[in-house]
Order: structure tokens, then C-alpha cells, then sequence
């Protein structure tokens, strides 16, 4: 079955390779990094995760301070009158601290962008 190059490119354009007509796809082996570079690329994206995750933990953390200061609900001062006010703080900040930097960084990870290091 021949297929057609026209098909070809535009099959290619629409999954995001943009070849050109007599371009050939590149080989993930042409592409390989050095060690040093690879550890220091896995360094990066630690660092790049946890600045997202501190971020977002941050930005839940504010989240839970507003919905006391504020009283939403009556929140900030059920607080107060409880017998153990730290409780009820720590159970309301705890899950929203670990879904915001859940969140931010899965939103972080899906928005990079792609770029190969190595490209001759």
C-alpha cells in the first residue's frame, strides 16, 4: 500500500511533527545526553517541581488564612470558640495545602513546554 506524502505530512502537522517534504524523523538515539547532563536535567526538574509545589501550598495555605480571617460560614469564629482551635486549623489547612500544590504543579508539568537539549 503506497501511501501518499502530502497524507504523510499532514498526518505529521497535525500530531505536531512539522517535517518538511525530504526530511527524515529523527531517532531518539541521536539525542542522547552525557550523564553529567542527564543528572544535571534530573536537578532541574526537582528544583522545577518543588518550586510548583511550594507554590501551590502556598497559595493553599492563603486560601485556608482567608477563609478564616474573612469568617466564610462563620469558620473564624467557630474557630475561636473551640476548646482546641489548632485542630480544627490544621484539618482545614492540611487538604487544601496538598491539593493546590498537587494541582499547580500537575498544571505546571502539563503546560511545559517540550525542548530537546541536543538538536544537530
Amino acid at each position: 500500500m503506497k501511501i501518499d506524502s502530502g497524507f504523510y505530512l499532514s498526518c505529521c502537522s497535525i500530531i505536531g511533527n512539522t517535517l518538511q517534504k525530504g526530511q527524515t524523523m529523527r531517532n531518539d538515539d541521536d539525542l542522547e545526553m552525557t550523564p553529567e547532563e542527564a543528572r544535571q536535567d534530573h536537578w532541574d526538574m526537582l528544583w522545577f517541581l518543588a518550586r510548583n509545589a511550594l507554590f501551590g501550598a502556598t497559595l493553599g495555605l492563603f486560601i485556608a488564612a482567608g477563609l478564616m480571617f474573612f469568617d466564610i460560614g462563620g469558620l473564624g469564629t467557630r474557630i475561636e470558640r473551640s476548646q482546641n482551635p489548632v485542630l480544627p486549623m490544621i484539618l482545614i489547612s492540611l487538604p487544601l495545602v496538598t491539593t493546590f500544590a498537587g494541582a499547580v504543579t500537575a498544571s505546571a508539568i502539563m503546560l511545559m513546554p517540550y525542548k530537546r537539549r541536543k538538536e544537530r
